[in-house]
């Protein structure tokens, strides 16, 4: 006993269903919109994931304080941003600013504070640090932190930061591998601003 036909619609024969050549060419479509749709679907999920990966590399890039270097300004396991492409674009690092360079002494990285730039001149003297002639302002730090050359508090200490090199500190001056053991930083070696 057969049905009649119409257009997009399975009638019941006797030995089942059984679809018509028009609904055929509607699972075709519906195929088609599906894979589609996971095509999409996983295009944009892996665009995604891609500029993820390229701007948690190469723009913006989560980093933990290990050790107390910079205390009291970080503290052990603090976690910050770096900013990468921040001294590419801006602008050169400053005094003050807070960074990360790949370390000479031991090529790990290391968070410290850039304390002078290309063409300055550090003095170390009685625990005061001088920049071209002028004591250095920190703030940051608590009244009475002194600075002193690496080995002996009554030496002193000159250096001067060549072109595209720079001085880096860190804020815990007693407990500290910076510029007074390794010399100027190159700007190669600094990664990028660090910020809160």
């Amino acid at each position: 006993m057969l049905y009649e036909a119409s257009c997009m619609i399975a009638k019941p024969v006797s030995e089942g269903f059984r679809f018509y050549p028009e609904d055929g060419l509607r699972l075709d479509r519906l195929t088609r919109l599906f894979f589609m749709f996971v095509w999409r679907i996983t295009l944009i999920g892996g665009l995604g994931y891609a500029s993820y990966l390229f701007t948690s590399r190469y723009i913006i890039q989560t980093v933990q304080v290990q050790g107390i270097s910079m205390f009291p300004t970080l503290h052990n396991a603090d976690r910050l941003f770096l900013h990468r492409w921040f001294y590419n674009f801006y602008r050169d690092p400053r005094p003050h600013d807070i960074v990360v360079i790949k370390d000479p002494s031991d090529q790990g990285y290391a968070i410290k504070r850039v304390i002078a730039g290309p063409g300055d001149f550090v003095f170390l003297d009685h625990g005061l640090i001088y920049v071209n002639g002028r004591q250095l302002d920190e703030p940051y730090l608590p009244s009475r932190t002194w600075t002193f050359p690496e080995g002996s508090p009554s030496m002193q200490w000159m250096i001067g930061c060549p072109d595209n090199e720079y001085i880096v500190l860190g804020d815990n001056r007693g407990d500290s591998l910076d510029s007074r053991c390794y010399g100027a930083v190159p700007r190669r070696n600094i990664l990028g601003i660090v910020f809160q």
